[in-house]
């Protein structure tokens, strides 16, 4: 091919030259301006190696920066309520709208509470990491959804439950539960199963809520199907410790 490329540069009747003569200048002329081009675009990087993070590793990347600005809002709380427990003890609206606050305080999830209560623990089959026989089921058939937990949890409120935890982590009405693959994300953590959600209130309300769930009952069935597990413990001595996270609200309306 070198040898019929530098061919081309010795003058000869147009009429002789083969269709190689041509096309090997032309495919090396391309050539080098992709060569060209690849380079200016890698800009001393390598373009065939995928770069991009995956949402997992990102989560994990981002944890320090949260948990630096956990430990800094804390410490900013904590500042605010000193101040403001000074302050009124010589202003009288103050003091009335703090004793207002506290009332609240313990609806909200804001102080520790303990009872009696209910265990429910959700998991992964086992075939999701053993790698055994399928039979045809999706992978996706054997793992914890965002939407189990979901539905186990919203049962638990529904069934009067006065505070619940997830990974004994306090958990309000307000609180966000996603997942990311087959892990938990709550309130800028991941875990991963086994899930564990714990709630206080009266077992028997709480469990009547649970099989009365179409969402629970849909899990239920599937985790006998799929090999899931399933399971709930009445507890004598549940603690829930008070929810740390923010609450503020973006969005809210008061209902008729």
């Amino acid at each position: 091919m070198v040898r019929r490329a530098l061919s081309v540069l010795r003058p000869r009747p147009l009429r002789n030259r083969s269709g190689w003569a041509w096309g090997v200048p032309i495919i090396a002329i391309c050539a080098g301006f992709l060569f060209t081009l690849s380079a200016n675009t890698a800009a001393g990087t390598v373009l065939r190696e995928d770069r991009r993070l995956e949402l997992g590793q990102l989560i994990d990347n981002k944890q320090r920066d949260v948990d630096v600005l956990t430990l800094e809002a804390q410490g900013l709380r904590s500042d605010v309520d000193k101040a403001t427990a000074e302050l009124a003890k010589t202003d009288g609206p103050i003091a009335e709208q703090q004793a207002r606050a506290a009332s609240y305080a313990q609806a909200a999830g804001l102080t520790p509470l303990r009872g009696p209560g209910l265990t429910v623990k959700l998991d992964d089959s086992p075939k999701a990491s053993d790698g055994s026989a399928t039979d045809g089921v999706a992978q996706d058939q054997l793992v914890i959804h965002q939407q189990d937990v979901q539905a186990v949890v919203n049962a638990l409120w529904a069934g009067g439950a006065e505070a619940i935890t997830i990974m004994d982590v306090r958990v309000i009405s307000t609180s966000a539960v996603r997942c990311v693959g087959n892990t938990l994300l709550l309130h800028g953590r991941r875990y991963s199963p086994v899930f564990v959600i714990r709630a206080i209130g009266d077992p028997q309300r709480l469990r009547t809520a649970l099989d009365s769930s179409p969402g629970v009952r849909a899990f239920d069935e599937a985790a006998r199907i799929y090999g899931l597990t399933y399971s709930v413990a009445n507890e004598t001595d549940i603690l829930a410790p008070a929810y740390r996270g923010s609450i503020d609200l973006r969005y809210a309306t008061v209902p008729d």
